[in-house]
């Protein structure tokens, strides 16, 4: 394609057009040449001619001019031309970069999307509700006007349906729209990325935080007025300007999700706004500069396109009329030398959510940006957890403005600020960590109301408001977690009976309901609803219909329900019906079923019902009581669905309602029972008289409880016959909820308490207790962390910081009191009262505070008391009162007395403050306000001699108005600084002495600073504005950056630190406890400006974050440090940067050697640390055979500390007190009886010991001493023995040929073993035996030819040892606890460990025959903390990454030998880490397992700072059982295989975000085994309170049960029942004596009772299922009904021992010659059984046998073995019992004869008994012998006894004694258990009898004689 240019200028635009338009890169001689790489801009040369001829001349000349400035600018990011006429421009695409194809052409340079689309036509586009076109004023054009009140049900969408796709391919999305005021809006992108995965990207002003899911990106849109400068006339109102918001997708995409961008797939513009139009492109427009000012200032950007452009009249700035929102932010993208935007804008700052962060001043550039920076804390941000996000007003939203208003002192500030404009430099700085604070505690109730208050489903916490703050309080810990958000008082609260959706609404109009994951703590939808005040809220128990009550905005009552089904999915709630009534509602409730409610108020019952998307009702008959005030109203809680409305009033009356009949079914009255002088007190009764207030009632299937106003909760039966149970309270009780249980009810009461009653205890615990009004002042005790407040309901509280529980309470007296002080070192309360009265009160051995426990009393002032502080010293008080005097007391001794009263000190009328008087640190100043509200005064503490005065508007002459101060701060020693806050929303930093002003914080909040506190090291300065605190970094500093906090609904009156510097104290509305993220060391010192303009440029300031790091573009951390001589330095030096980056080391001084200087900085991903260091790889030392290794440690080989580290990674054996069997019976050739079939279980008490080979299929774990290798397709188990202690670590070589195990020692071994196992045959190659205690860690070369061995730190050496022979190479011995090790994957004679605070780099050096280890050991950077390196992994060479005790990973550079990069990964301690390519999985015992992606850190350390990102980004995170202690993956890192604490194997695929148990184990140990009866399946129980049923074809887990807080030590299956078949139960006993009774087919839980006080030892059915027979450990015996929950019998017989066995069996009809259907036993731990018969029917139970023994002879204190008994299932004559009589024997027992008939010898005493129901088997599990002096540990012993031939069968495969064998139903199986280990056996009925000659010698007639005969 060509062009003729016959004249110059036409011929150069013509060119420049064609150029633009036609794709060409460059002009030759006239003609135009395509670039062969593809076309810049391209399009079809048809459409290019049709396009040129359409425009014209003047029309191509426009074009021409337009485009040439679009394209100055690289898309992809490279370096822009000036212009595109002559030659090849200077804009290159990138390696890589996807460059536009033809395909895409008509979408260059921009597309129109309305235009293109004919939105307006509606063909291809749709629109829903109301949705107009009119005409704008400000733009003079037709745009879209979206409104509605539902933002789902009015919106504007792209393409018409889902099914089609836009298919824009631009980059770059901008949306031209206005908000409409004081509404919300909500804008939905959906995106596809290149491998089709749709991703939806909203932006609304609903959200109030940032939230991520794989398919979902919520970003907050928050517009705030900015009151700095005015605006323009005509300007439209804050929050309803026209906005340009530009949006990077592709960028969003990456950082946030790490996916690559496809197109854009729909649009969904929901109201409330005005919209323009939507165009994209792949050009990144500036909004603000024409082509014109473009082209006169030569700016490399690229001008808006006039179609696309804002009109902006003449004279005025774009950015008075106008937003700019880019998303992701970037730098300043217009030089600041362009002079018209050197001014910062006016009018309004956009941020995403409230999220309180620092940021800068405004910058030079106008334009206001979504920096990456603050996304990433808002991605940070969850609610509930962590760190929390605070919410703020609508009206005033303020953003932590970073460094805002830091001025210097008159003088040289204003040259510096010229200076720093002239040069276009701006110096910022961050708080680290950011945010400082977090929320911890939070001492309050209520706010709104005191009625709401919930019992979470297992009734272990409690859900309650706090003004603004919802909190969770777990009970027994006292724990509170938060959900934040609201911005006012919360008026309502709901929670549904799964837990999980949370409800809360607000009382700030307009009122907003949230709905909460509450499982999670993440809200989950925000929306504004149908009502302008919202009082009730109330779930349907299903959780899908969420109702509520309020009045709209004409007073009407109304009354809505949602569907919150799929709020969880979509995050998006309906409306189901909504309707007036005129009828009043003071409470509602939802049935059990979702379609039924009912509602209470004045006059008023009614029931509704929602059908049909309609909610109808009906009113109750109420008959005479029509003219009743009802107050609450409940449902019973029949299990068919509810009968009866239970409603109470305020007269007393309690009705019942017929549901179905709508009549008062029964009508009840509670009075106030008149008490004379002298009489007892009654319970109340249902009489006529005056009625008591009932406020509440709670109903239960048993009961009632009722709370009213005269101050009594009351618990009635559902007849309501009498008071059941009844107590007072200290006020008025406002709500009452009985727990789901049943057991406690909940109580509030309108003086802010929060308590429940224990019903089985009948105690009242009071869990919070708060004030009713605002706090007005306080006071700290420095010595018991203690807080006094005062609020305005006139009362005086002291609290335990420690424990949040109120110590001491000021009765009400006829004074009010107004300020508190402590004294310093007596245990004395001073408190000032408004009728000018100071009184002071011991607190010595006092509960209350009443007016006897007052010291003295002085009434020296006139007015109210303003003011008290106590001097350090504990030497003089003083006093303030509103008419302006000043007291002087003498407090030293416990009787103060006055001093001096000065008149007139103290200004009259100042602002009313917490901070009105301050004493300096040394005790020897006192700063006040005063005399008047412009002066402050220093005043001496001991004379009052006025020292200074300072006059704060001379402090500024030049400013125009008056201003005043507000509170006053002294600073900390040795500075004498004085800090003051201004009614200006200034703080000064005064010299204490001089008066001269040292410093200017400017405050970014519109009201005046109220309260301020500086911490000791005058590193944090925190100040109450309104209802925020700041917080800010060195604030007496040039540069202080600050950080803003919310959560209050009221103005914080006070803010403090503790006296431990640790925690911050804010008080208002309530009182709340901050943690300080922030330590000494995290705060970074201040330098010179050449020092912060290097941190700018490389983030290297200060710590990592304690947050995930989340995505970044921001530059990289500076990767390399050297020193410098400069005060100010912190050891950045530019001159060593570039030496370190090119490989060269940089100088050192000597005494860095050992201690080399470090630089922890702080980047995008993480942080930088860098380290001048020699390589580690290199001959620093050299490690001897034994030597001990360290520098700055003893090097005596002994020097090894034995205390365990204090780490879950380090391997300890679990205490055993069982040995290996001395001796052992082996049966004859070919007679084994038992074949171990499978193991149950994985030991999640190993480390690493769990290995996985994705391409050879090769699976392997231990469990116990035996090493598993499982085949995962068929479930088929190899099980390799040999060890004889149980397996600490397993690893394979890299060939996955050789298998090596380890095992700790005994008693019975010197030395722990590890063994090779050749994986091919399973049989054991090798045995090594070097180290003493355990094995820590294995580890092979990548060549397989060594294995390196690590002892654990009792042992403390490392060995290295040749695969060829396995003999020892060479060992050492190490000075500290190592945790692991790991072979360099380059390189096979490199290997590093990781222990206590160190890293080590081993080499390996042949000389001649013999190799050498070389060490380079390196510390952990001091500026990391103090900790432990706790697990390590290689990535690609040369990095290696290291997980910390403390949550952080470090990358290490193992050529170099320095960190580089940490970041905080992880709260707890990382134990595992696994990295392949650019992706990182760690586990850590916080039960969360996360991959990342660390792509970019490959980059950071090849490039350094100049890496394009140093974003380390978290992909997929999972939580599972428990503690990660191993774990494997594919090369990929798609799928893995973890081993977690609680002894279950995961499946894990990150691909499906999903886990699935592969093996299941118990963590605890094992308590009962049961068969089902048809030998399907089985179950275990254990101490952590579960019940589990295994399948025994696969041995997987099918089911599991429960129960928290108790473990379960019994268990029985139901026998099969003929005459009564139903499903199969399983009954449990657990420790607090409860039985539950579990439906194996409908997997549920049918019953609880509790028919024992104490714990269960024993359980049983009856023969015919329809008893259980339950034994307790002090020997009673309980008969109950499982279908009835009723305890029929219960016999002491066995009364103070444990029962340790109960089984039945059925009786035939003539046995013993008594009537009955079952025979059944009970044996006792004091050797007696006791024989019965019964007819459980007629409830007949009849003793026909007893047997007792003694005990044996004991010659030390010690348990007695257990006493067993079992009938004999081949003999109906017989019992088999031990345990009973001093010998280890079992004793054959005939009921017939009443007599012992035989006796057998045992090595032991038995723990465990089982009698085989078809062949003649005894297995037996041994105890320790009780009879010798010294106990011998028990054996690790099974004895299988063949009572047929007389032969035993002894294995020793667990690794700890037996105590629990069953034998299945068929005696096809027995299950054996060790603690947590359970193995299955399959027992062999076809071995042929071999006769046992001594069988006749002894005279056996039963057929049962050990082999010991």
């Amino acid at each position: 394609m060509t062009a003729d240019v016959t004249s110059p200028l036409p011929g150069a635009v013509a060119r420049v057009a064609l150029c633009a338009l036609g794709g060409t890169r460059g002009c030759r001689g006239g003609k135009l040449e395509r670039q062969r790489h593809g076309p810049r801009y391209p399009c079809s040369e048809a459409g290019l001619g049709s396009r040129v001829a359409g425009l014209g001349l003047s029309g191509v000349l426009r074009a021409a001019i337009e485009v040439v400035w679009m394209t100055t600018r690289c898309p992809w990011g490279g370096r822009p031309g000036r212009v595109l006429v002559g030659p090849r421009p200077e804009c290159t695409t990138p390696p890589g970069a996807q460059v536009p194809t033809t395909e895409g052409a008509w979408q260059q340079p921009f597309l129109n999307i309305f235009r293109h689309f004919k939105v307006e036509e509606w063909k291809r586009s749709t629109k829903e509700g109301d949705v107009a076109t009119v005409m704008d004023k400000t733009l003079k054009s037709t745009v879209f006007r979206i409104r509605g009140s539902m933002s789902a049900g009015n919106y504007l969408q792209l393409p018409r349906t889902s099914t089609h796709s836009l298919g824009l391919t631009g980059r770059y999305l901008y949306v031209l729209f206005r908000p409409l005021p004081a509404k919300h809006f909500v804008i939905h992108l959906d995106v596809s990325t290149d491998d089709s995965q749709v991703i939806r990207v909203s932006f609304s002003s609903l959200f109030k935080e940032f939230k991520s899911t794989a398919t979902w990106l919520q970003f907050p849109f928050v517009c705030e007025a900015c009151p700095s400068r005015p605006d323009p006339a005509g300007m439209a109102s804050p929050g309803s300007r026209w906005t340009c918001l530009h949006l990077d997708l592709r960028s969003i995409l990456l950082v946030y999700l790490n996916r690559r961008y496809g197109h854009l797939k729909s649009v969904r513009l929901c109201a409330n706004l005005l919209v323009r139009n939507l165009y994209t492109s792949d050009l990144c427009f500036s909004p603000a500069v024409t082509m014109t000012e473009a082209r006169r200032n030569k700016l490399d950007v690229t001008p808006m396109p006039r179609e696309m452009a804002f009109p902006v009249p003449k004279g005025e700035s774009w950015y008075d009329r106008y937003i700019h929102i880019r998303s992701p932010g970037t730098s300043a993208e217009v030089p600041s030398t362009w002079n018209s935007w050197k001014w910062s804008p006016a009018g309004q700052r956009v941020c995403l959510g409230s999220d309180v962060r620092s940021c800068g001043l405004p910058a030079p550039l106008p334009e206001v940006s979504l920096s990456l920076e603050l996304l990433e804390a808002l991605a940070q941000s969850r609610a509930g957890n962590g760190t929390h996000v605070f919410a703020s007003t609508p009206a005033v939203a303020p953003v932590a403005m970073e460094g805002a208003g830091s001025q210097e002192a008159a003088g040289s500030k204003r040259h510096r600020q010229e200076a720093a404009q002239s040069k276009g430099s701006f110096h910022s700085r961050t708080f680290l960590p950011d945010p400082v604070l977090r929320l911890k505690a939070v001492i309050g109730f209520g706010g709104h109301s005191m009625r709401w208050a919930l019992w979470t489903k297992d009734g272990s916490s409690i859900v309650y408001p706090c003004h603004a703050v919802i909190v969770v309080l777990q009970i027994k810990t006292g724990k509170q977690r938060f959900f934040l958000g609201h911005t006012d008082k919360v008026s309502a609260l709901a929670l549904d009976k799964s837990n999980s959706l949370l409800a809360s609404a607000q009382a700030q109009l307009p009122s907003m309901v949230w709905l909460w994951d509450f499982q999670k703590g993440h809200y989950l939808s925000m929306f504004q609803n149908l009502v302008s005040g919202v009082s009730s809220l109330s779930f349907s128990d299903s959780g899908a219909v969420l109702c509520g009550v309020g009045k709209d905005s004409h007073g009407r009552t109304m009354v809505v329900a949602w569907n919150t089904d799929r709020v969880g999915l979509v995050g998006e709630v309906a409306v189901l019906a909504k309707v007036h009534t005129d009828s009043d509602i003071q409470s509602w409730t939802v049935a059990s079923d979702d379609t039924r409610m009912a509602s209470c108020g004045r006059g008023s019952v009614r029931l509704w019902r929602l059908r049909s998307g309609s909610l109808r009702s009906c009113a109750v008959d109420l008959g005479e009581h029509h003219a009743l005030h009802f107050t609450d109203l409940a449902f019973d809680k029949h299990p068919d669905g509810p009968h009866t409305l239970y409603v109470c009033s305020r007269s007393g009356h309690i009705l019942e309602v017929d549901v179905q009949r709508l009549v008062v079914r029964h009508a009840r009255r509670l009075l106030p029972t008149q008490l004379p002088s002298g009489c007892p007190p009654q319970k109340p009764t249902f009489t006529s008289g005056p009625g008591v207030i009932i406020s509440s009632l709670s109903v239960s299937p048993a009961m009632c409880a009722v709370g009213s106003e005269d101050h009594y909760l009351r618990l009635w039966p559902l007849d309501f016959t009498a008071v059941l149970l009844e107590t007072e309270h200290e006020g008025p009780i406002s709500s009452v909820c009985i727990s789901p249980d049943g057991l406690q009810v909940l109580t509030t009461t309108s003086t802010g308490h929060l308590g429940f009653l224990d019903m089985p205890s009948q105690e009242y615990r009071v869990l919070v207790r708060s004030h009713t009004a605002p706090v007005l002042a306080y006071a700290l005790e420095p010595g018991r962390r203690q807080l006094a407040t005062v609020a305005r309901d006139s009362t005086v509280c002291i609290w335990d910081l420690t424990t949040l529980r109120q110590l001491y309470d000021l009765t009400p007296l006829d004074e009010a009191p107004c300020a508190v002080a402590f004294h310093p070192t007596q245990q004395t309360l001073f408190c000032g009262f408004r009728s000018g009265a100071m009184r002071s009160f011991s607190l010595v051995a006092s509960d209350t505070l009443v007016a006897s426990d007052t010291l003295v009393e002085h009434r020296r002032h006139r007015g109210a008391v303003t003011g008290l502080a106590v001097t350090p010293d504990g030497r003089f008080l003083f006093s303030t009162c509103s008419q302006g005097a000043l007291t002087q007391y003498d407090c030293a001794a416990p009787q103060c007395s006055v001093l001096r009263v000065a008149a007139e000190m103290v200004c009259q009328d100042a602002w009313e403050s917490a901070n009105a008087l301050a004493v300096s640190r040394d005790s020897l100043l006192l700063a006040f306000v005063g005399p008047s509200k412009h002066t402050v005064t220093i005043v001496g503490t001991a004379s009052l001699d006025e020292l200074l005065r300072v006059d704060i508007n001379a402090l500024d002459p030049a400013s125009s108005h008056v201003d005043s101060a507000v509170a006053v701060c002294f600073g900390p020693l040795p500075t004498s600084q004085l800090l003051v806050s201004t009614f200006s929303t200034k703080i000064l930093v005064l010299d204490a002495t001089s008066g001269r002003i040292i410093r200017e914080l400017s405050s970014v909040q519109p009201v005046a600073c109220s309260s301020l506190a500086l911490s000791e090291d005058a590193r944090l300065l925190v100040t109450a504005s309104n209802r925020a605190i700041k917080v800010w970094d060195s604030p007496t500093q040039v540069h202080s950056g600050c950080q803003v906090f919310i959560g209050h609904s009221e103005p914080v009156r006070a803010v403090d630190f503790t006296p431990d510097q640790c925690q911050v104290l804010s008080l208002g509305d309530a009182i709340f406890l901050w943690d300080i993220l922030a330590s000494s060391k995290t705060i970074p010192q201040v330098r010179g400006a050449k020092q912060q303009d290097e941190d700018l440029d490389f983030g290297a300031r200060g710590l990592p974050r304690h947050q995930v790091p989340m995505p970044s573009h921001a530059s990289p951390p500076l990767l390399a440090t050297g020193t410098s001589s400069s005060e100010d330095s912190d050891g950045v030096s530019s001159p060593l940067d570039s030496e370190v980056l090119s490989g060269e080391k940089p100088p050192t001084e000597p005494h860095q050697a050992s201690h080399p200087s470090v630089l922890v900085g702080k980047g995008a991903g993480g942080s930088s640390l860098g380290r001048a260091t020699g390589a580690p790889w290199g001959l620093s030392q050299l490690a001897h055979p034994h030597n001990s290794l360290g520098t700055s440690r003893s090097k005596d080989p002994e020097a090894l500390t034995t205390t365990r580290p204090d780490s879950y990674k380090h391997f300890v054996a679990r205490f055993k007190a069982s040995r290996l069997p001395k001796s052992l019976s082996h049966p004859p050739a070919g007679s084994q009886r038992l074949h171990l079939k499978a193991v149950v279980g994985y030991n999640g008490n190993g480390r690493a010991n769990m290995v996985w080979r994705p391409d050879t299929g090769f699976f392997a774990y231990s469990c116990g001493s035996l090493v598993v290798v499982e085949d995962l397709h068929s479930g088929s188990q190899q099980h390799w023995r040999g060890h004889p202690e149980e397996v600490s670590t397993l690893t394979l070589s890299y060939d996955a040929q050789v298998l090596a195990s380890a095992s700790g020692c005994s008693s019975e071994t010197a030395r722990c073993q590890v063994r090779l196992w050749d994986v091919s045959t399973g049989d054991c190659q090798s045995l090594i035996l070097h180290h003493d205690s355990a094995v820590q860690a294995l580890a092979f070369s990548p060549d397989d030819r060594l294995l390196v061995t690590l002892g654990d730190y009792s042992d403390g050496t490392l060995a290295l040892w040749s695969t060829a022979t396995y003999e020892l190479v060479t060992s050492t011995r190490l000075a500290e606890p190592m945790h692991g090790v790991a072979f360099s994957p380059g390189d096979a004679t490199k290997f590093a460990c990781v222990g206590q605070g160190v890293i080590t780099f081993w080499g390996l050096q042949q000389l001649g025959a013999d190799i050498q280890l070389q060490v380079h050991t390196e510390p952990l950077p001091a500026e990391l903390g103090p900790g432990e390196l706790t697990t390590l992994c290689f990535g690609p060479i040369p990095l290696l990454y290291c997980g910390s005790n403390a949550g952080q990973v470090c990358v290490w550079d193992t050529r170099s030998g320095r960190c580089f990069l940490a970041w905080e990964a992880d709260d707890g301690e990382i134990g595992v880490l696994v990295c392949s390519g650019t992706r990182l999985v760690s586990g850590s015992n916080t039960r969360r397992l996360r991959l990342w992606a660390v792509g970019a850190v490959q980059e950071l350390h090849i490039k350094g700072s100049s890496a394009r990102s140093s974003a380390v980004l978290l992909e997929h995170e999972l939580t599972l059982d428990g503690a990660i202690v191993s774990a494997a993956f594919d090369e990929s890192m798609d799928m893995g295989i973890v081993g977690t604490t609680a002894g279950t194997l995961w499946y894990v695929s990150w691909a499906q975000g999903a886990s699935s148990r592969l093996v299941s184990g118990h963590r605890s140990k094992v308590n009962e085994m049961v068969f089902s009866p048809d030998e399907s399946q089985c179950a275990t129980c254990d101490e952590d309170g579960s019940v589990r049923v295994w399948s025994l074809a696969s041995m997987e887990l099918v089911i599991q049960f429960q129960v928290l807080n108790q473990s379960c030590l019994c268990l029985a299956w139901s026998p099969p029942s003929c005459s009564l078949p139903g499903p199969q139960r399983l009954v449990a006993g657990y420790s607090d004596g409860t039985l539950r009774v579990f439906s194996i087919s409908c997997i549920e839980m049918e019953l609880k009772m509790q028919p024992h006080p104490c714990a269960l030892t024993s359980v049983a059915f009856s023969s015919d299922g329809q008893t259980i027979l339950s034994g307790d450990k002090d020997g009673v015996v309980a008969v109950s009904r499982p279908y009835t929950g009723m305890t029929v019998c219960v016999l002491r017989d066995h009364q103070g021992a444990p029962i340790t066995a109960i089984q039945t069996r059925s009786k035939k009809h003539a046995d013993f010659g008594v009537p009955g259907t079952d025979l059944w036993l009970a044996a006792s731990g004091d050797q007696r059984v006791s024989v019965w018969v019964a007819d459980w029917l007629e409830d007949r139970c009849e003793l026909v046998d007893w047997l007792s023994f003694p005990a044996p002879m004991l010659t030390k204190p010690g348990p007695l073995p257990p006493s067993l008994a079992a009938f004999c299932p081949w003999d109906e004559d017989l019992l088999v019992c031990t345990g009973l009589g001093p010998r280890e024997e079992l004793l054959l027992y005939s009921l017939c004869q009443k007599q012992v008939v035989k006796t057998v010898p045992l090595p032991l005493f038995v723990e465990s008994l089982s009698l085989s129901p078809g062949a003649h088997l005894v297995a037996l599990g041994f105890a320790a012998a009780p009879t010798v002096f010294l106990y011998p540990p028990t054996e690790r012993l099974l004895r299988l006894v063949d009572c047929t031939s007389g032969t035993a069968e002894d294995l020793a495969v667990h690794d700890d004694s037996v105590h629990l064998c069953r034998f299945s139903p068929s005696s096809r199986l027995l299950l054996t258990a060790a603690h947590s280990e359970i193995l299955v056996w399959e027992v062999s009925t076809s071995v042929t009898a071999v006769q046992n000659p001594g069988a006749s010698l002894c005279g056996d007639t039963h057929g049962l004689c050990s082999a010991s005969c």
